[in-house]
């Protein structure tokens, strides 16, 4: 056990939690002193006049007692982004192809757990448990969800990309897309065959609809209560978990070597005794894996899930990845966080910037419109490629 204990490179444990905090704290700062600036020269305008006239609060008091919240919520839809753009990153970094059949590999997960819990609720087992087994139910099917999920990516891989690994780039690329589209439809199927209905609600047990409550915030005549949902908390601790076993996987072990070796050049890699094949596969498991928990992790946020609910999570987090430095990790995970927060950002002040003329519908234009800008200046993303890292 000493020697185990002593194996452990605890640098490769901790490092994450120091990207995290300064990529938080960055995005935060960076993201809240623009709001706060724009607050403040439309106080003087029609806009502020206006806000004023509905709510009785100046626009940069309204700003400055809603930052709070929207960082929480913005940190908490960033980590289910940078947990989805692992996936893509892993295996961009190995085979140098967007794997687009990622999205559905996480809808799987997250109907594989939450038709676990239905049943489960179904059989009167959810509605008579403790609180503690209620977290271990979550456990369980999240874990069900992630062997189904991984299953599915590594079965994907031997049958679809393999066949085409030395084929041009263009051709894998087409096969992700008919993947993608044939898991979106198989599904669909599954779920029209078995339970006869295109949406799935996740079930309500335990305490995971409670909310933390902080304080409250003066605001004009009313309060805001500052709180955070406990499901929420459960989206950042798991989240946080995972991206620390990957990083840890990936450059403090033997098969995270294998897996940069065989990103970096795979003929040699190949020559020194490591079996790239199986290499691949694993990589696959892993970033299938991962999908398939951060799957059934937006289903425990957001509630409902249908056959099709992946697009446009895979679509975001695949943007994440690309924002942050495609191939790199710690990219995905600062691209994950800075789209969580732009997203959050856009949805709860655009309204009130535009006198209600743009509300948080456009948030995804918002966005797309930075990761367009971040590309024109910087194509190889925030942080670039790092081959160090490079999974």
């Amino acid at each position: 056990m000493k020697k185990y204990l002593k194996s452990i490179n605890l640098m490769e444990l901790l490092r994450p939690i120091g990207q995290l905090v300064v990529f938080s704290l960055g995005s935060a700062a960076v993201l809240s002193v623009i709001v706060l600036a724009l607050a403040f020269v439309l106080d003087y305008t029609i806009v502020g006049r206006t806000l004023f006239a509905q709510l009785k609060v100046s626009l940069f008091t309204y700003t400055i007692v809603n930052l709070p919240q929207v960082l929480i919520d913005g940190l908490t839809l960033g980590f289910v982004y940078a947990t989805v753009a692992l996936g893509y990153t892993m295996v961009y970094g190995v085979l140098e192809f967007i794997n687009f059949a990622h999205s559905e590999i996480f809808a799987i997960g997250a109907f594989v757990g939450v038709e676990i819990l239905i049943a489960l609720q179904g059989a009167g087992i959810l509605d008579h448990s403790s609180l503690f087994m209620s977290y271990v139910f979550l456990f369980l099917a999240m874990l069900a969800g992630m062997a189904v999920a991984g299953g599915a990516a590594v079965t994907m891989e031997r049958v679809a990309y393999r066949p085409l690994r030395n084929a041009p780039r263009l051709v894998p690329l087409i096969s992700a897309i008919g993947v993608s589209f044939f898991l979106q439809d198989s599904i669909r199927l599954v779920e029209s065959l078995t339970t006869g209905q295109f949406n799935r609600i996740f079930p309500t047990f335990g305490n995971f609809d409670n909310r933390l409550v902080f304080g409250k915030l003066p605001m004009g005549t009313t309060e805001i209560p500052l709180g955070i949902p406990i499901k929420s908390v459960i989206v950042i601790i798991a989240a946080l978990l995972m991206l620390i076993g990957l990083n840890y996987l990936v450059n403090a072990t033997k098969v995270g070597k294998a897996i940069r070796s065989v990103a970096q050049d795979r003929s040699t890699a190949s020559l020194m005794g490591i079996n790239v094949n199986r290499i691949i596969a694993i990589t696959f498991l892993v970033g299938g894996s991962l999908g398939g928990a951060a799957g059934l992790l937006y289903a425990l946020k957001f509630t409902r899930i249908d056959p099709y609910v992946g697009f446009y999570p895979g679509l975001k987090a695949f943007t994440a990845a690309v924002l942050g430095g495609i191939g790199n990790i710690t990219g995905a995970l600062l691209g994950g966080i800075v789209l969580g927060m732009l997203e959050t950002f856009a949805g709860a002040y655009l309204s009130a910037f535009t006198m209600g003329a743009a509300g948080s519908e456009y948030k995804d234009i918002f966005a797309f419109g930075i990761l367009i800008l971040v590309l024109i200046f910087r194509p190889n993303g925030l942080l670039g490629e790092n081959v160090s890292q490079k999974a």
